[in-house]
């Protein structure tokens, strides 16, 4: 039988390891809705074409087409380099208020946007396997993130 410091100390390790796996959750939301916000509330934004006329190691820069052509003109836009952009690729964007940055629109920008929490909910089935021991659990939040990022790397 276990004595009462053995049960708070295992009621103290899963408090730690939910709050670990919390934290993740919490960090892999808020560093995703930065960019999320911006497509997934896209309306009363501004909505053009992005051309990629080059690329660097982070960004990639182009000539914007705003939808509306009374628009401001805006040119060149930048937006995140991933793994689909090519030089001379045209795909739809949704420009950050009042900035030249661009994320895209559409499924694809979605499913990018919330690359962050695809990779925090991989982290976190570890720890609520490992620490928790919720191993159902785990493999939903597992097989989760992972559906996300395939998701994403197939929709760009």
């Amino acid at each position: 039988m276990a004595t009462k410091r053995t049960q708070a100390l295992l009621y103290a390790r899963r408090a730690a390891m939910a709050g670990v796996a919390l934290l993740l959750l919490v960090a892999g939301v808020r560093s995703s809705w930065g960019a999320a916000q911006h497509v997934m509330l896209s309306k009363g934004r501004e909505h053009g074409t992005l051309t990629v006329a080059k690329c660097g190691d982070e960004t990639c820069t182009g000539p914007y087409v705003p939808a509306d052509p009374a628009a401001a003109d805006r040119s060149p836009v930048t937006i995140d380099r991933s793994v689909g952009t090519k030089k001379g690729a045209k795909f739809p964007v949704v420009l950050k208020p009042g900035t030249s940055e661009a994320v895209r629109a559409g499924a694809p920008g979605i499913l990018h946007a919330w690359i962050p929490l695809g990779g925090a909910l991989l982290l976190a089935a570890l720890v609520i396997a490992g620490g928790l021991r919720l191993t159902r659990l785990a493999w939903g939040a597992a097989l989760a993130g992972g559906a996300l990022l395939t998701a994403s790397f197939f929709a760009l």
